[in-house]
């Protein structure tokens, strides 16, 4: 049940300006200026952001490896990873001090080896040991998320035709030296793609799939998700962001297409007492924007979208796998999304967006970087400000 309003312009520079809403136009920003800095030609697609070695630095954690702040130029080694082809079995890295010792451990959890696992900070050089959390079956990606509202954030892989569960911490168990998550199964299978966010305004946090919404109960450990199989997003980003696009006071959805040509906002409304969903263009003319963020990168209160083409998703094989890479933010400017491009090029000059990617303040300037890996390596993209 959604309709479809097309609005297509194509400006000069940097900036492109697709799609419509009835607001008022919003004076917008500069575009932000960023430094690329290389940090390492791995090939991993993921990497995770915290302090490592509790020296007060943010750290970054890719595959094999860790790379140390505020430089990044030492780095430790923290475990082999499994390699199929062109691929690292390394598709998260979510921070998450699983044991209480005090030190940040992370999530992980690859699409070849069907499980998801903890990998345990030593807290000082060697190798972290791995720890079983489930086999989940083929993982996309992972994304962590306080579903329950008690201040712990819940582990939930993409697991694609496989049935959807997400992983709670049991506090409980750390206290005994063997940390456990409790596993919750909410729905039979799942498609390509995954969101969290208030969907109907109850003031729970809901979860998107590809083929519709799941509306959580009031308990959401115990009691059903109800299934509302209003749209089909085909194989949607990781993840789907809920966010109020339009600022009408009711969430709408933003969704890549992670294999193929589109990124769209899917604006929610209510026509004679049902919910019908808008598709509204923002790029129509890049492929693979298979994961993205949803933060203020520019510094004036509002969040900005931040995404770009994962290189090579399906080792060469996805439509517009050949065409130019890119990292780009996208700025509501009150009627649409302008693009600004952070990063375009043919591989090896542009930079794309990998599979799992975070924007954090690496040098504590009160301005937010992008960090991001791929199989065309791992940067840093300091964010520099407006030159105005």
């Amino acid at each position: 049940m959604f309709k479809h309003s097309f609005l297509t312009s194509v400006i000069c520079g940097l900036s492109l300006v697709i799609g419509h809403a009835q607001v008022p136009k919003q004076k917008s920003l500069a575009p932000i200026h960023f430094t690329k800095k290389m940090i390492a030609s791995e090939t991993y697609e993921s990497v995770g952001v915290f302090d490592v070695n509790g020296d007060g630095n943010l750290d970054l954690v890719s595959g094999a490896f860790w790379y140390e702040g505020p430089d990044f130029i030492k780095r430790g080694f923290i475990a082999e990873i499994k390699r199929v082809g062109e691929y690292w079995d390394d598709f998260a890295n979510i921070p998450l001090d699983v044991n209480g010792d005090g030190r940040m451990d992370f999530i992980t959890g690859g699409w070849f080896g069907a499980k998801l696992q903890w990998m345990e900070n030593p807290g000082g050089a060697g190798k972290w040991k791995e720890h079983l959390i489930d086999e989940t079956g083929n993982v996309e990606s992972v994304r962590a998320w306080d579903i329950d509202k008690d201040g712990l954030v819940e582990i939930i892989p993409n697991t694609p035709g496989h049935p959807l569960k997400f992983y709670k911490l049991d506090r409980s168990s750390q206290n005994k030296g063997m940390p456990n998550f409790i596993k919750t199964e909410i729905a039979a299978t799942q498609g390509h793609g995954l969101g969290f966010g208030d969907i109907n305004q109850d003031g729970r946090g809901d979860i998107i799939l590809a083929g519709g919404w799941l509306e959580a109960p009031a308990d959401p450990l115990t009691a059903t998700w109800k299934l509302h199989a209003e749209f089909d997003f085909g194989d949607a980003s990781v993840p789907i962001i809920v966010a109020d696009v339009n600022e009408d006071g009711i969430n709408d959805l933003i969704v890549g297409q992670g294999h193929g040509y589109g990124l769209d906002w899917y604006e929610q409304k209510s026509v004679d007492g049902n919910r019908e969903w808008i598709r509204h263009p923002i790029d129509p003319f890049n492929s693979q924007f298979h994961t993205m963020e949803w933060e203020d990168i520019d510094g004036d209160g509002k969040n900005e979208l931040i995404t770009g083409k994962r290189y090579r998703a399906h080792n060469g094989n996805d439509p517009g796998a050949n065409d130019p890479v890119g990292l780009y933010y996208y700025k509501w400017n009150g009627e649409s999304f302008t693009k600004n491009v952070i990063s375009y090029g043919p591989a090896g000059e542009g930079k794309g967006a990998g599979i799992y990617f975070v924007i954090a303040d690496l040098r504590k300037t009160g301005r937010k970087d992008i960090i991001v890996a791929g199989k065309d390596g791992l940067y840093v993209f300091f964010n520099e400000g407006s030159t105005l």
